[in-house]
């Protein structure tokens, strides 16, 4: 593998490799002057970041079976769903390699923690899928994307779009609902015998929990805990003065966790 991706990026020449029939340059010979790309890079192994390392300080690449080094000139911009500085610690990456490539971080906050997102992403996708399977779904139920809401989506955007995709093809209304969503989200907090410590509630005392953990996730914002719940923002206002909640409640809530 990695001699592939090593042919890929610095190039080879004749005969280096098994069906290395022809002398190519590689991507960063065909991008100097410019700027390159690399996806995943806390994927790649010790040896290959001992060459990217080479190229940034250096600017020096070798064409695979090849003595000749030759000057590059170019940028990169480096892209991974790792820590890399967890990765540094454990001795996975290359902790040179992690400064020279962390000069400039833009971290993208996950799907989870943009949850005004999802509701765009949604309609992108319905528009997508909606044209290359024939259908017409206009949008979810609410109950579907309170359920959304509440997901980690662990998988990210890719995670979303496969599961659009997957229900425009079995759904047959208008909109999409519960039953069209993946099982692990149809039986989200469903397990069989509930939790060690459970213990009867009144559901006046569940929808106060409930709605005190929703506003903790949401961070007090109570627009978007109106979402996750389901409901729309003057109910949730009004189960606040219910309640009696207000903004110091809400925060002493976040801090505690629940």
């Amino acid at each position: 593998m990695d001699t592939l991706l090593e042919s890929q990026l610095f190039g080879h020449v004749r005969g280096s490799f098994t069906g290395a029939t022809d002398t190519r340059p590689g991507l960063f010979e065909y991008a100097n002057g410019w700027t390159v790309f690399l996806d995943e890079v806390g994927e790649t192994s010790p040896p290959m970041q001992a060459k990217l390392l080479r190229v940034i300080q250096n600017r020096e690449i070798q064409r695979v079976g090849s003595p000749e080094v030759r000057l590059v000139n170019l940028s990169l911009i480096a892209a991974t769903n790792r820590d890399l500085r967890a990765e540094v610690l454990s001795g996975r990456f290359r902790e040179d390699l992690y400064y020279r490539l962390s000069s400039i971080q833009i971290r993208v906050p996950s799907l989870a923690e943009r949850l005004d997102d999802i509701a765009l992403r949604v309609q992108y996708f319905l528009k997508k899928y909606n044209g290359a399977y024939g259908k017409n779904i206009a949008g979810l139920m609410r109950r579907a994307q309170a359920i959304m809401l509440q997901h980690a989506w662990p998988g990210k955007v890719r995670e979303l779009e496969n599961m659009i995709s997957s229900a425009c093809i079995t759904a047959m209304g208008d909109f999409l609902d519960i039953p069209d969503l993946p099982d692990q989200l149809q039986h989200r907090g469903s397990g069989p015998g509930g939790r060690d410590d459970w213990r009867p509630l009144s559901l006046d005392e569940v929808r106060k929990q409930h709605i005190r953990r929703v506003l903790a996730m949401c961070k007090g914002n109570r627009l978007r805990a109106a979402q996750v719940l389901g409901i729309g923002r003057t109910s949730l206002y009004w189960y606040l003065k219910e309640d009696g909640y207000d903004q110091t409640l809400i925060a002493r809530s976040k801090t505690a966790g629940l």
